[in-house]
């Protein structure tokens, strides 16, 4: 619900000088109890000429707003109204209070201005009753100080987090109420500070007496504090099972087991934002998980049922009926279920020296577990207003104006009133009495104060009304303490019979008590009761609670509880839980905690320049556009309007110290402007003498001057803005003409500086040029002059004989550099020493080769037979596979051993060795591949200068022994494998069986020694074929071998499958 803030009055023919009847267009709306069509135009009065009230209008107005001078009065059309949209901001942004339609804006602007401009501290007073739209009044105040104000990054996040400050503390410290559905059960007094150029730095909140008892218990048809129900509607499945909760109010005894409906308000949507607030101002993931974990426990707290038992001595005790929402307390808090169950069913105390555990009654026990839900919800909600502050509090120590927004909870008349409300109406007399100061008594005082001729006008001071409840020896608030101190049976019964002792002769308190003695019967006034005539009417509160709720006290042992759990955050809310810091000094009471709080208050609000915003209530049924004349009168009366119209209407609208005015107005007059060497009472009269305003419009105090109309000083403000803008017209003129000048000057200076210093670089560079010139010209001439001279003493060849010269010197120059400067003599060094001159380009790449060659040949002299052999070997491999076979990059990591049988060592090979009667070259096992199925067999290979042997390997025998001249070529594949196909002569004795298919595990070794043995012997290279397809000759006939990889062959080497009498196809990897 948005509350739009009063409707409408023109003021009559001196705006805002006192004036009240509204003057609208009023539409369809209706009195209560009939529907009427009054008309366009029609109205009832306030008040008559001499300010008595006569009637009230039937209808509230499309805009509700109107001044008494400069108080907005406010009237709440319980209804969305299009007058607060960013079109309104600007209309009233920098415009004079009275020069625009009434408006909240409008005291907002005045006060932000005042603040910006005057460097005077201000703060905004929003009063009125429950439900007349104080909450609201203060979002908009706010909301238009963050609109008008300056623009940036920085700037732009303070006044977020401000805003953003409000959806948090009205989901946590508002409810429903019978008489507003977003009733402020807390008050909040706001402090946003800014900067020499007023933009907002950032803020601090106070917060006044938290309603907790309205967590354990609250009437039929309000709620508990919305928090409760936004959690429950808008948080997720997730996060509700984490917080082990469930979605149905009814389920929770905290929430009067009720449903959650409430027209208007969407708690789900309204929790969303409430995250969407907390991380705008900083709250980390963390901490906000923290403090729904905490509330969830408050929530649960009221589902933890007790029986009553009975212990052997006879005593009651209590015990935990259902233990599954105690365990899951503990799971939430990190606490053992058994020691918060012993901290609720029974209590510590302490005497002297001795310590006794005492058990509880189940009453008792219910009041410790109300008692603990209480405490703990206060004190996260005083936690979150200071985790607020730390996010919004200014960090620098700059000089800061500061602007307070008051808002708190209205004066409060139900059907039964207790604690709470004797508090809350404490606190609404104060400001009532901060009212009456600055806009009466004050008022009236200064007109005789200045000299200024006044009829008094009489008002109610309620000043004896706050001195019956805060006196510090008969006030209520004292004797409540009192008896919370006294030893001995204290109850409310005798509170009440002291009260009546003390105040029975007091005019506005009465009880039944007094009234028997004054012989009063009155049925409205119930035993245990006492009324209070405040400003606002006739209050009964009931005392059943008082000294309870006073007390506000919660056994040690709950304390030491909460201190005992692992979860942070509730830990840190009970520091007094601390075993070691155990004090046993009683805290102040709630009483007189929130008497020092509302005078720290008051204190501040004097200190600063105040604006009201007076809030009115048109009707109890919170309906809209409905008006009940009765109920928005008797507001008028006890708002004290009536008084204050009156003084507005006799007195004055403005008035200044002489000093000030006369340095705001003086560049009006020619004789004051722009210095003014007299008084300045003198000057003011000077300066308005010149502008003939009428007579009976100025005043004339001892140190102030006092306006009458506002329409004056609106004219006075028409005049200085048109004078100031001649000013800063005829500032701008000079201050143009002077840079203009300034600049003619400089720019004359730095020409003639330029050009000086060009035609001097000019002239420097033409005689370099002259000087250049002559040079040559004296050059060529001397040169002339000499071979002329000396012509005869030259031979013809001589320059041949200088140039040969020159080049023999440059060479031998070059090569002994050379000598001095030779790389290092590793083969794998390719570096050289560039050319001196491009001549001799070509000699020195020889030079280089030949160096690298000779570098070569000394590297080979040097190494061992075996090693020039092996290196040999690995040249010819080389030359034989590389880029043509995939094994041969895998064999550069094996040596060429040669001999792999160990024939020396095994005497069962040696006579294989004898067989070949010379040199052996390689000695390895291969696999032969039978002709006839492609399967095979092992065979032991031994290579020779002269033969090539295959054994038998388990007899030593030799199977085959072949010449290397019967050898006609070697074919192998270009796969890893070590397949190869031994071509024989047929002319020979063996090769007339047919070629040899061999399988070897060092391939390329093999065929590399038997290429190199072959050409050693015969003289001739051996004929080598990388091919995967080939042809063989068996003793049957030619077979074509193929060659596939293939995945399907064997870990142990090639395949070999006979396709047909004449193919073979052989499977590698």
């Amino acid at each position: 619900m948005e509350s739009g803030i009063g409707s409408r009055r023109t003021l009559g023919s001196r705006v805002g000088a006192g004036y009240g009847a509204w003057d609208a267009k009023w539409e369809g709306c209706r009195v209560e109890g009939e529907e009427r069509d009054l008309g366009s135009g029609m109205r009832r009065r306030i008040w008559d000429e001499d300010g008595e009230h006569q009637e009230l209008p039937a209808l509230i107005p499309a805009v509700p707003q109107t001044y008494i001078g400069n108080v907005v009065i406010s009237v709440n059309p319980y209804t969305s109204l299009p007058i607060y949209t960013p079109e309104k901001v600007e209309e009233y942004r920098n415009c004079s209070f009275f020069a625009v339609k009434p408006h909240i804006y409008a005291i907002a602007d005045d006060a932000y201005r005042s603040l910006r401009d005057r460097d005077r501290d201000q703060c905004i007073l929003i009063t009125g009753e429950s439900g007349a739209g104080k909450t609201e009044a203060s979002k908009l105040v706010m909301s238009y100080v963050a609109a008008v104000s300056s623009k940036g990054e920085e700037v732009n996040k303070v006044k977020e987090q401000l805003l953003q400050s409000n959806p948090v503390l009205e989901a946590f410290g508002n409810a429903k109420t019978v008489r507003n559905d977003n009733s402020s059960r807390f008050g909040k007094y706001m402090d946003i500070e800014f900067d020499f150029k007023g933009e907002p730095l950032g803020g601090v909140i106070s917060n006044y007496l938290l309603e907790k008892s309205r967590i354990v218990r609250h009437v039929k048809g309000e709620r508990n504090f919305h928090i409760f129900y936004q959690l429950l509607a808008g948080a997720s499945p997730q996060l509700l099972q984490q917080l082990k909760l469930r979605q149905d109010c009814g389920h929770y005894g905290y929430l009067n087991r009720e449903g959650s409906n409430l027209p208007g308000m969407d708690d789900a949507a309204n929790f969303h934002a409430m995250q969407d607030a907390m991380r705008v101002i900083g709250f980390s993931p963390a901490e906000v998980t923290e403090l729904l974990q905490v509330t969830a426990v408050v929530l649960k707290l009221g589902n933890v049922q007790l029986s009553s038992s009975f212990q052997a001595s006879g005593m009651e005790a209590c015990s935990i009926t259902e233990p599954r929402e105690l365990r899951e307390i503990c799971e939430l808090i990190g606490l053992e279920p058994g020691t918060l169950e012993r901290a609720l069913c029974s209590r510590t105390v302490k005497a002297r020296d001795e310590t006794v555990l005492t058990t509880l009654t189940v009453p008792q026990g219910y009041y410790g577990r109300d008692a603990l839900a209480k405490n703990i919800y206060s004190r996260l909600f005083n936690w979150l207003v200071n985790r607020i502050n730390a996010s919004i509090q200014v960090k620098s120590d700059k000089q800061r104006k500061v602007m307070g927004v008051l808002d708190i909870y209205g004066f409060e008349i139900f059907q039964d009133n207790s604690f709470e409300q004797f508090i809350i109406n404490y606190c609404n007399e104060k400001l009532q009495q901060i009212f009456i100061l600055m806009t009466l008594k004050e008022e009236q005082e200064e007109y005789v104060r200045e000299g200024i001729q006044w009829t008094p006008v009489e008002f109610f001071d309620n000043s004896i009304i706050c001195n019956l409840i805060e006196n510090s020896t008969t006030g209520i608030l004292a004797m409540l303490d009192e008896e919370c101190l006294r030893p001995g049976v204290v109850n409310e019964d005798t509170f009440l019979t002291k009260l009546n002792q003390l105040l029975a002769t007091h005019k506005h308190y009465e009880s039944k008590e007094t009234q028997n003695a004054r012989r009063v019967t009155d049925a409205s006034l119930p035993p245990r009761c006492f009324r209070i005539h405040h400003y606002a009417g006739k209050v009964t509160y009931n005392v059943t609670g008082f000294i309870e709720k006073n007390n506000d006290l919660l056994f040690r042992d709950l304390s030491q509880a909460m201190w005992a759990a692992r979860h942070a955050l509730l830990r840190s809310l009970f520091p007094e839980g601390d075993p070691q810091k155990v004090s046993l000094k009683l805290p102040p009471t709630a009483g007189s905690q929130f008497k020092s709080s509302v005078a720290m208050l008051m204190r501040n609000l004097y200190s600063k320049n105040p604006n009201y915003i007076r809030c009115i209530k048109p009707n109890d049924a919170k309906s809209a556009m409905v008006f009940t004349p009765e109920l928005v009168l008797a507001q008028v009366r006890y708002l004290g309007l009536l008084e204050n119209v009156r003084v507005r209407r006799a007195g004055y609208a403005f008035r200044q110290p002489y000093g000030p005015f006369l340095q705001r107005y003086k560049m009006l007059n020619a004789r004051t402007w722009p210095r003014w060497h007299g008084g300045d009472r003198q000057g003011t009269e000077v300066l308005l003498a010149g502008l003939a305003f009428p007579a009976e419009e100025l005043a004339f105090g001892h140190t102030k001057i006092f306006i009458r109309s506002p329409r004056t000083l609106f004219d006075l403000e028409r005049r200085r803005q048109e004078r100031v803008a001649q000013l800063a017209t005829l500032i701008q003129k000079m201050f143009r003409g002077w840079r203009c000048r300034t600049q003619y000057q400089l720019m004359r200076k730095s020409q003639i500086l330029i050009s000086a210093w060009f035609r001097g670089h000019r002239q420097k560079n033409r005689y370099k040029q002259m000087k250049r010139s002559v040079l040559i010209l004296q050059a060529y001439a001397r040169g002339w002059k000499a071979r002329r001279t000396y012509r005869k003493y030259f031979r013809s060849n001589a320059s041949t004989c200088l140039a040969n010269f020159i080049y023999r010197r440059l060479v031998q120059r070059y090569l002994v550099g050379l000598a001095k400067n030779l790389p290092p003599l590793s083969v794998t060094d390719r570096t050289w020493p560039p050319a001196p001159y491009r001549f001799l380009s070509d000699a020195n790449q020889e030079l280089k080769n030949i160096f690298y060659h000779w570098k070569c040949k000394k590297y080979r002299d040097q190494l061992p037979a075996a090693r020039r052999a092996q290196l040999q070997a690995r040249l010819c491999a080389s030359e034989l596979f590389k880029d043509k076979k995939t094994l041969y990059p895998k064999s550069l990591q094996q040596p060429f051993r040669g001999e792999y049988l160990g024939l020396k060592q095994n005497p069962k090979y040696q006579k294989l060795h004898a067989v070949a009667k010379d040199k052996l070259v390689m000695a390895d096992t291969v696999r032969k591949v039978n002709r006839a199925n492609g399967k095979t067999v092992p065979r032991l290979l031994l290579l020779t200068t002269e033969h090539l042997v295959l054994a038998d390997p388990k007899a030593a025998q030799p199977k085959t022994v072949l010449s290397l001249s019967d050898i006609r070529g070697v074919s192998v594949t270009r796969f890893s494998d070590g397949f190869l196909a031994l071509h024989l002569k047929e002319v020979s004795t063996v090769g007339a069986k047919g070629d040899f298919l061999l399988v070897s595990d060092h391939l390329i070794e093999l065929v590399t020694r038997l290429h190199q043995t072959l050409e050693a012997t015969t003289g001739q290279a051996l004929p080598l074929h990388i091919t995967d397809r080939f042809s063989t000759r068996f003793p049957k006939g030619d077979v074509s071998i193929t060659v596939v990889e293939s995945p399907k062959a064997g870990i142990n080497g090639p395949v070999c499958k006979k396709k047909g009498s004449n193919k073979m196809e052989v499977l590698v990897h």
